[in-house]
C-alpha cells in the first residue's frame, strides 16, 4: 500500500490513545495516532516520525495522521516501524488476492460468524470455506518480532474460535503482519499474555495455519515481502 502527502516530523508526546503532538516544522501540532495500542517503546519524545496529510483535513481537529516512527536501537541502525493499525489488513488483502495462501475464490473482508467478526473469508477451489484473522505486529525485542504488546482478550478469543471452526471443516489461518524489516523470528509475547501464546499453540496443533509475514517498510509504503520463521515454544 502507498501513502500520499507524507512529511517527516519530530514526535513530542502522546495526549491520549488517539491524539499526540508532533512537529513537522511549524511547532508541535495535534495529530491523529493511527494505533490505539500502547506502543510505549516506540512513541518516545524526540523520535523521528512520519505524518500523512489527512483526507478532509479541513473538517477534522487534526490535519495529519501519525503513520510511522523510527525506533532508536543502541549499537544498531534505527528501525523504521509502520504504526498504522489499518495497514495490516490492507496489505494482507493484497497478499491474499495475489495467491499468498494459494488460489482463493470469493475473497472478501469482514466475515461475521456468531458474535465474532473475522478479517477475511474466501473459498478454496474445492469449496472449502476459509477464514483468516490478521494481527499487526510492531513490537521488536532484540531482533525478534513479538505479539501482543499488551494483553488482548479479543485476540485470544479469535484464536480459540478459529480452533473450533477448524474442527468444523473450515480452513483457518492467523496472519501476523510484521510492520518492520529484518526480524529473525516471530514468537508470542509470553511475558505479556501467556494465554494468547497457549491458545496459538493449540490452534496450530489443530491445523490452523500460523504465519508471520515480514514487510518492506518505507515512510510512504508498506508491502508484504517475505515469511518470518514462527516459534511457538513456551518458555521454561
Amino acid at each position: 500500500m502507498l501513502y500520499r502527502h507524507v512529511v517527516p516530523a519530530v514526535f513530542h508526546r502522546r495526549l491520549n490513545r488517539f491524539v499526540a503532538l508532533a512537529d513537522a516544522g511549524h511547532g508541535p501540532q495535534p495529530v491523529h495516532v493511527k494505533n490505539t495500542g500502547r506502543c510505549a517503546e516506540l512513541l518516545i519524545p524526540g523520535c523521528r516520525a512520519w505524518l500523512q496529510k489527512a483526507e478532509g483535513a479541513a473538517e477534522r481537529k487534526t490535519g495529519y495522521d501519525l503513520i510511522a516512527v523510527e525506533k532508536a536501537r543502541p549499537g544498531r541502525d534505527p528501525l523504521l516501524v509502520n504504526l498504522d493499525s489499518a495497514a495490516p489488513n490492507t496489505v494482507a488483502g493484497e497478499w491474499l488476492a495475489g495467491g499468498g495462501l494459494g488460489p482463493l475464490d470469493a475473497l472478501r473482508p469482514e466475515c461475521r460468524l456468531g458474535d465474532s467478526r473475522f478479517d477475511f473469508f474466501a473459498r478454496q477451489p474445492d469449496g472449502t470455506p476459509v477464514l483468516v484473522e490478521v494481527k499487526g505486529c510492531t513490537l521488536e525485542q532484540d531482533g525478534l518480532a513479538r505479539f501482543p504488546d499488551a494483553p488482548t482478550l479479543r485476540g485470544e478469543k479469535h484464536v480459540r474460535e478459529l480452533t473450533e471452526l477448524r474442527s468444523s471443516g473450515y480452513a483457518c489461518a492467523v496472519l501476523f503482519v510484521v510492520q518492520m524489516e529484518g526480524m529473525r523470528r516471530f514468537s508470542p509475547n509470553w511475558d505479556t499474555h501467556p494465554a494468547f501464546g497457549a491458545a496459538l499453540n493449540r490452534a496450530q496443533a489443530a491445523g490452523v495455519r500460523v504465519l508471520a509475514l515480514g514487510c518492506r517498510v518505507e515512510p510512504d509504503r508498506l508491502e508484504i515481502a517475505y515469511p518470518i520463521p514462527v516459534d511457538l515454544t513456551a518458555p521454561g
